[in-house]
């Protein structure tokens, strides 16, 4: 990568890239498999920003081949191998892709921390007549009411001040982005997982407010809802439905712009 692609490169995870590669939920299959039918073809899909290559795993499934991308090397030595999924070093403004080479492009919890003007025209340079651009993001979790109030103040109250300033557009869902391409609106989906409090408390600990704040201060924000959680949860054994608001924006490139 050049020294210009890594200065704009936002590294909030690579020092927990193994705790992101196991405690991060999976995405639905069902919009992976709806995207695929939305591609002109199913050649080659580039997962950008990939992380450990979750979204780029789903994709396989419907695609020949994966370009998984990220700017981390930390991140792409954490990512499960998969004989249709090439993970490669690079940003998402720089991709090296070939032009008019790509059926599918999608950045899963990752476009508020691009450079999109550049993103966008690296996307337009690579897809095909056709190709779509898919991006999404997912919320604040939720698992019940008695559970979720340890968990808001936490998010809220006691991480106020310790998450960046893109996290504002994954508060809206991506709606607040610019986003030039021919949008196609997405079916209803969801998103959930089922977890041990064990497993919540891990994704929890990935959250990028949650290491700004260790970092400040010299310790940990969760144990101070643990109390809270542990009695809500009942039983640290017990597996509970936890679910996210997943926002989705869906567009496709209409017209032909040489490279």
């Amino acid at each position: 990568m050049s020294a210009e692609s890594q200065t704009r490169f936002q590294d909030h995870f690579s020092d927990s890239a193994p705790d992101y590669a196991l405690y991060r939920p999976r995405y639905p299959r069902s919009l992976t498999a709806w995207l695929a039918t939305l591609a002109p073809a199913r050649c080659r899909a580039w997962d950008c920003a990939t992380g450990n290559g979750q979204a780029a795993l789903g994709l396989a499934e419907h695609f020949e081949l994966v370009v998984a991308s990220d700017a981390s090397a930390e991140q792409l030595a954490a990512a499960d191998p998969h004989p249709r999924v090439a993970y490669v070093r690079a940003t998402a403004e720089r991709s090296a892709l070939a032009p008019a080479s790509i059926d599918l492009i999608t950045v899963a919890q990752a476009l508020h921390w691009l450079d999109r003007d550049a993103f966008y025209a690296e996307a337009r340079r690579v897809l095909a007549l056709g190709g779509v651009l898919a991006a999404w993001c997912y919320g604040v979790v939720s698992v019940s009411p008695s559970i979720d109030a340890p968990l808001h103040e936490l998010y809220y109250e006691i991480l106020d001040g310790y998450w960046p300033p893109e996290r504002a557009h994954v508060e809206a869902a991506y709606r607040d982005l610019d986003f030039p391409f021919t949008e196609i609106e997405p079916p209803p989906m969801a998103m959930e997982e089922e977890w041990t409090l064990s497993e919540l408390v891990g994704y929890v600990s990935t959250w990028s407010a949650v290491r700004q704040y260790r970092l400040r201060n010299g310790s940990d924000p969760v144990g101070a809802i643990m109390p809270a959680l542990e009695q809500a949860w009942g039983g640290r054994g017990v597996r509970r439905r936890i679910s996210w608001p997943l926002g989705v924006r869906v567009g496709k490139r209409s017209e032909w712009a040489p490279g």
